[in-house]
């Protein structure tokens, strides 16, 4: 006769019940992860009340009204919860391949007790790609503005804002590899915040009419790509970083920076966007050329028969 799982009088002859697990690295109840979850929580909330004051001002300020400063502190505070949710679980799955694999599970206990918080920091470069998701919400949120209500040098503060992420960009990986904290979790945020960043910017030279509706395209390739990812799993394989990559995001990022300045005919802001999408279409591509002849290669699963 069986013994039913949740039977605790079945395994315990007496009827006394199990003694309490003790608290593991993926539970959330060792000190470590009180401490750790704490101060990200704590950083990631300054930053939304950060975030809400700006756009109020903002809001206050041009006339935009109260939409505006409820839609970027929405979008943002959406965007933190997946981004904390996303660290959490990264860390959890970093320290179990670190040390269950070497030590056994018996050890996460006693390491829980005994290892720094500091492990876990969120840290500077995140901080910094946080900035930039800061900032492409209230870019964002601009979308949501009545074109009446906005003024002529509206197109100049989008460039400037813009320029200074982008400019942030070329900051938070170098800051990850100088402090020591580059992370799977950290290269993520970075691609998905630049993805991210790329949609916003698309969006905004179509409804400036800086170039057509063929623009968003820019922005929608990323996620086009991860959405065929789920049907193809062949797709959803993983890259080696790219320079070239790299270099075409950064050229895309500035095509679009500079087409929504009003400088330009829009004739040559349509050329710049053009340009840059094709040079994205380009490497979009090489990389799906490239995972198909390495899913090419793969032999076939073998099939299970009765």
């Amino acid at each position: 006769m069986g013994i039913a799982v949740g039977d605790a009088s079945a395994a315990h002859p007496k009827g006394r019940r199990q003694p309490r697990a003790r608290a593991s690295a993926s539970d959330g109840r060792g000190p470590v992860n009180r401490a750790w979850r704490s101060s990200v929580r704590h950083e990631l909330a300054v930053a939304l009340v950060l975030l809400a004051v700006i756009a109020a001002t903002l809001a206050f300020a041009t006339g935009w009204g109260i939409v505006y400063a409820l839609v970027a502190t929405a979008a943002f505070a959406l965007a933190i919860a997946v981004v904390g949710r996303s660290f959490e679980r990264s860390f959890v799955r970093s320290f179990e391949r670190s040390f269950v694999p070497s030590f056994g599970p018996s050890f996460l206990p006693s390491f829980e007790q005994a290892a720094s918080p500091r492990a876990a920091v969120f840290g500077a470069a995140n901080r910094v790609t946080l900035a930039r998701v800061a900032l492409a919400m209230l870019l964002a949120a601009v979308l949501c503005t009545d074109a009446r209500q906005r003024a002529a040098w509206l197109p100049w503060a989008l460039v400037a804002v813009a320029t200074a992420a982008a400019l942030l960009d070329a900051v938070d990986g170098p800051l990850a590899r100088r402090s020591g904290l580059a992370s799977p979790f950290g290269a993520r945020f970075d691609m998905e915040a630049d993805a991210w960043f790329v949609l916003v910017l698309a969006m905004l030279a179509w409804q400036f009419d800086r170039a057509g509706a063929w623009v968003l395209a820019s922005g929608a390739m990323r996620y086009a790509f991860v959405g065929a990812g789920a049907l193809w799993p062949w797709l959803a394989a993983p890259l080696p970083a790219s320079r070239w990559r790299q270099a075409v995001c950064a050229v895309q990022v500035a095509a679009l920076i500079v087409a929504l300045a009003p400088v330009w005919p829009r004739w040559a802001a349509s050329a710049l966007c053009a340009a840059g999408l094709v040079l994205l279409s380009a490497s979009f591509g090489a990389d799906v050329h490239r995972l198909w002849r390495r899913g090419q290669a793969l032999p076939p699963a073998p099939s299970c028969q009765a």
